[in-house]
Order: C-alpha cells, then sequence, then structure tokens
C-alpha cells in the first residue's frame, strides 16, 4: 500500500504518550521471560469492588445495554451532581451542567476541540500529565509551560501565574493532587491562584481525578469550593477510574456552564456518542452506593506512599518528596546524571530510567515525559512487595554505577 497519501499536519506537533512507551517496553522484556516490575502505569491494582460489579451484571441481564443520551442518562449526572459535587465539595450543580464522557482524558479532549481557538494560549504547570499539552496542540492552540520547582512542592504560585499570563491566554490546566508529582493544593493556595485569575477572562480547568486519593490529613479544596464567585469560569474534569479502581469502565465527566456542556455535548454526539451503558449504570453504584472499599484503597495508598518514599530517600543518589495525594512517587535523580552504567554514561533521566529498566528490571518514566528532567515517577499502585522488591532492585543498580 503506497504511503504517498499524508496523514493531517496537526499530528506533527503531537508527541507518543512516554507513560505508554515505557509500559510497551517493559511489556517486550516480560515476554522474553524476564522478570519486569511495571511501576509505569497509573492504575490502581485493586480490582473494581463486588457491588460495582454486581450492579454491571444487573445492568447487562435487565436489558440497560442500548443508546442512552449522548451526554450520559440523567440518573448517572444526577448521581454525580449529588456525590462528585455536593457531597464531596458541597457545591451545587444540576444535570444540565454535566456531559459524562469515555474517561476524564475523552472529558479533557471534548473541551480542548470546544474552548480552543488557533492561536490561544493554554498554561500548564509542570510537571504536568503528558496528554495536556498534546491536547492543547491538536486543538490548534499553544502549550504554554510554566515551571514550578520542587522547593515549592511543584506548585504554582501566584507570582508565575501572573507571569505567564498574556492577552492571548485562554485557560489554565490545574490538577490537584497532581500526576506525576502527588503535589496538592491546599485552600488557601488555590484561592491566591483565584485572586489572580480574577483579574483576567481565561478558563480554569482543574482535573480532579485524584481529588479523593489524599493523605497525612491533607484537606482536599475544589477551586469552585474557595472561589464560588468564579463559578462561570470554572470547570471540573473528574471521573470514576482512579478513586473506585475502574480504569477500564471508562467513565468520567466535566461540570461547568451550561453552554460548554452543550457545546461539549454537540462534540460528543458526533464523536462517540454515549459511554457504555452499562458502565454507566456501574458508576452510579460506585458514586451512590458505599465508599467503605475505597476508604480502604485510599488507606492501603497511604501506607505504600511511606515505604516508597522511605525507600527513595534511602538509597544514595535519590531524593523525593512526600507527596500529598494521588499514587506517585517524583523522585530527584539528579545526582546520578554523569555517573557511568550500563557501559555508557547516563546524561539524563531518559538514560537513567532505560539504565533502570536494563539493569534492575523496573519501569520508570522519566521526568522528561512530563516536563521535569533529572526525575524519574514511580507509582505505588502496587503491593508492599513488589514496592520492597522494586526498592531492592533500584538500590542495587543505583550501587552499581560509576
Amino acid at each position: 500500500m503506497s504511503e504517498s497519501i499524508p496523514v493531517a499536519q496537526r499530528l506533527s506537533a503531537v508527541k507518543p504518550s512516554a507513560t505508554v512507551a515505557v509500559a510497551q517496553r517493559a511489556r517486550e522484556l516480560k515476554a522474553q521471560g524476564l522478570d519486569v516490575l511495571s511501576f509505569s502505569v497509573g492504575e490502581p491494582d485493586f480490582d473494581t469492588p463486588e457491588h460495582i460489579r454486581e450492579a454491571a451484571k444487573e445492568a447487562i441481564d435487565s436489558g440497560a445495554t442500548r443508546y442512552t443520551a449522548a451526554r450520559g442518562t440523567v440518573e448517572l449526572r444526577e448521581a454525580i451532581c449529588a456525590a462528585s459535587a455536593k457531597r464531596r465539595s458541597g457545591v451545587t450543580y444540576d444535570p444540565s451542567e454535566v456531559v459524562v464522557s469515555v474517561g476524564a482524558k475523552h472529558t479533557l479532549f471534548n473541551l480542548a476541540l470546544a474552548l480552543y481557538d488557533p492561536g490561544d494560549e493554554i498554561l500548564i504547570p509542570a510537571p504536568y500529565w503528558v496528554s495536556y499539552p498534546e491536547q492543547v496542540r491538536l486543538a490548534g492552540a499553544n502549550p504554554v509551560i510554566v515551571q514550578t520547582t520542587e522547593e515549592e512542592g511543584f506548585r504554582m504560585t501566584p507570582e508565575t501565574l501572573r507571569q505567564a499570563i498574556t492577552p492571548k491566554t485562554k485557560a489554565l490546566i490545574l490538577c490537584s493532587p497532581s500526576n506525576p508529582t502527588g503535589s496538592a493544593y491546599t485552600g488557601e493556595q488555590l484561592r491566591a491562584l483565584a485572586d489572580v485569575a480574577a483579574e483576567h477572562d481565561f478558563w480554569i480547568i482543574v482535573d480532579e481525578i485524584y481529588g479523593q486519593l489524599v493523605y497525612g490529613g491533607f484537606e482536599q479544596k475544589s477551586i469552585i469550593e474557595v472561589a464560588p464567585e468564579l463559578r462561570d469560569h470554572i470547570i471540573i474534569v473528574d471521573g470514576v477510574s482512579k478513586t473506585f479502581a475502574m480504569t477500564g469502565w471508562r467513565i468520567g465527566w466535566m461540570l461547568g456552564p451550561e453552554y460548554v456542556t452543550k457545546a461539549c455535548d454537540k462534540i460528543q454526539g458526533q464523536a462517540t456518542t454515549n459511554p457504555s451503558s452499562v458502565a454507566q449504570r456501574a458508576a452510579i453504584a460506585a458514586l451512590s452506593g458505599s465508599w467503605e472499599p475505597m476508604e480502604e484503597m485510599r488507606q492501603a495508598f497511604e501506607a505504600r506512599r511511606s515505604i516508597i518514599v522511605d525507600g527513595l530517600n534511602a538509597i544514595d543518589g535519590i531524593s523525593c518528596r512526600l507527596p500529598e495525594g494521588a499514587f506517585y512517587a517524583f523522585a530527584n535523580v539528579k545526582e546520578l546524571i554523569g555517573r557511568q552504567g550500563g557501559g555508557k554514561t547516563l546524561e539524563n533521566d531518559l538514560d537513567i530510567a532505560g539504565y533502570l529498566l536494563e539493569e534492575a528490571r523496573c519501569a520508570l518514566v522519566p521526568g522528561t515525559a512530563f516536563g521535569a528532567n533529572g526525575f524519574l515517577r514511580m507509582s505505588y499502585a502496587a503491593s508492599n512487595e513488589m514496592i520492597r522488591e522494586g526498592l531492592s532492585r533500584i538500590e542495587e543498580a543505583v550501587g552499581k554505577l560509576g
């Protein structure tokens, strides 16, 4: 087949997902019979709770397998308003202000198409989730990466936000708690950012997919709670994937002004139509049923956080701050750059990640993928035993560096 007919030019600006690439290399090594421990994918290792699975089975048996409204059933949107909004943040939304999509990533892509025009600037604090800037580019807009520092907890400050704003600024994308760093903003920190945003006219899109996975008594706040006067400029993105161990069910949503939800509904109606009807029933059970299994998972993640952070900090040349939430440790490996390993000089975090994959058989994601050279992301969505074994292997491999 001839390849003379080109694909769309817009794809030239898009990079493949580094997290997917690392996971693929780990699978290749496993296929060769090698014992590879993957800490690269952001996916809970728990099964979806039983009452949620039973709701899906009942949906199939009762014939709930047909098309629904493109934006999701009224019942699910009501459950989102009651649980995700009212129960968690005390904020009231109407089902007309909700669009349910095929995961939070799909929600963010819908928003990119609905809100961004060519020439628009979208502010994205780094380190960032890999898909944020790529979705902006696919929409023809320009991602503006705003650097944060480890000393400031990888959080954007009011000063850095103010310096990044231009007349072309169309939106700010925040993630709290963050993928990849696990950092989260306090209510006071969100209020300070909101005060700067209030001086301008742009969207604040907040990805709260990890919002219920916080630890050490950290009080999670939504920006809509602390800055209700900016409601017409705020869009909340969330879903069931991380909190309820439902990554494969693909249910996410947005909460925002009705004219924006109508726009996203229009886009979705010409793209995927509705999310799976069965998965929607399962999501209702997740949101409306007992949250005790979720709390058990959260407690397990909190215990693992201590194991992985303490273990990383015990390795010579590696340091790691204690994250407030999510299930990622973002390790500083800058002291390892320039050392010898695997027959070459490790010149950056990409080399270090490659060395640990080949030498320690541990798959971690290089920070460069998230806009942060000199770091590695290590997921602790893994058993205590696997985490301890991985830390032991990494320590041994680092000890071999010249």
